[in-house]
């Protein structure tokens, strides 16, 4: 399929023929996704609409090839997992369309990454090989063409003073972090910034207890001096992002889907305003997989924005594991 098909999606009616004509697509070329399909009786001549497709359950990134192509893998991404547990592996055959993806994404929320410099405290990230998040910063940081823009480690003593004298100086500044490295960065200092975005992608990876999101953008609003906290909604096994300008409210590009499907029965959806299991549908995921139900929880708002609530306790996809045992 074209790439620039999956990027020239305009409305509903473009969407659902590119997500259709992708399930078709997978289907033939996608061994493991076909065989799913087929325990849940689902080929192409059984759906013909997009509550039809069967989503593939996250964790089977963790202990199957998940690839609908036959190109060379150009780059696999991992997830972070701690000692002994198995991380997910995406294997990219392009990452031309990764590129694309964050690029245009960006562009679609945040205009040209140019006005920006790019503050990147991701040290979880950083330590460890594999992270699609570090590829994409990195192409942000190269992109925005500032000397400024950097990632930071440790170092945030370096940090806060860079922050300050740019956000002083009227320079627009994005700042993506990591939770547990925000919550370190504004426990050591205190901010009153004007010009700076700053950007939670989650996460406390073992370093701090998990807390709830307002309590998370509570603290954070209060260091930083800022009135909101923006979120990068991710994951390894995607190549595109959801953003939310605050309060834990996400919109996708429109080459990328949100459905809540029932938690009692894995292959119903429910209603606006709901709290059910997030399936995504992420065109971009050509060449992998572009139709995965998570682990979290979440419910659609009346204009498609998506509220993400955390996670399934016991991360049980009821219903859609037939292949993860």
């Amino acid at each position: 399929m074209n790439p620039e098909k999956i990027f020239s999606i305009s409305s509903e009616q473009d969407f659902n023929e590119v997500a259709l004509e992708t399930f078709r697509y997978q289907y033939n070329y996608n061994l493991v996704y076909r065989k799913f399909s087929d325990l849940l009786k689902k080929s192409p001549k059984q759906v013909n609409t997009i509550e039809e497709i069967p989503f593939l359950p996250i964790d089977l990134f963790k202990s199957h090839h998940i690839i609908s192509s036959d190109a060379d893998i150009q780059k696999t991404f991992t997830s972070s997992g701690t000692t002994g547990d198995k991380t997910s592996k995406h294997h990219v055959t392009d990452l031309y369309i990764y590129e694309q993806s964050f690029n245009k994404g960006f562009r679609q929320f945040y205009g040209n990454i140019e006005d920006y410099v790019v503050l990147a405290l991701l040290p979880s990230y950083l330590e460890r090989e594999g992270s699609s998040l570090i590829y994409m910063a990195q192409h942000l940081i190269e992109q925005s063409n500032h000397s400024d823009s950097g990632f930071y480690l440790n170092n945030l003593s370096e940090l806060k003073s860079k922050l300050i004298s740019l956000d002083s100086s009227d320079q627009k500044v994005l700042l993506i972090g990591v939770s547990f490295a925000l919550l370190d960065l504004v426990e050591d200092f205190q901010f009153a910034l004007k010009n700076t975005i700053v950007m939670e992608t989650g996460g406390m990876k073992g370093r701090r207890k998990e807390m709830i999101r307002e309590e998370l953008h509570s603290i954070l609003k209060k260091g930083f001096g800022v009135n909101t906290i923006h979120s990068e909604y991710g994951m390894t096994e995607l190549l595109s992002q959801a953003y939310s300008a605050g309060n834990g409210i996400f919109n996708c590009p429109p080459w990328m889907k949100i459905l809540i499907r029932d938690p009692e029965d894995a292959l119903s959806y429910l209603k606006n305003n709901n709290t059910g299991g997030i399936n995504i549908i992420d065109l971009a995921n050509i060449n992998s997989c572009s139709f995965i139900a998570t682990q979290d929880l979440g419910k659609k708002r009346e204009n498609n924005s998506i509220e993400i609530m955390g996670r399934f306790d016991n991360s049980d996809i009821r219903g859609c594991n037939l292949m993860v045992l």
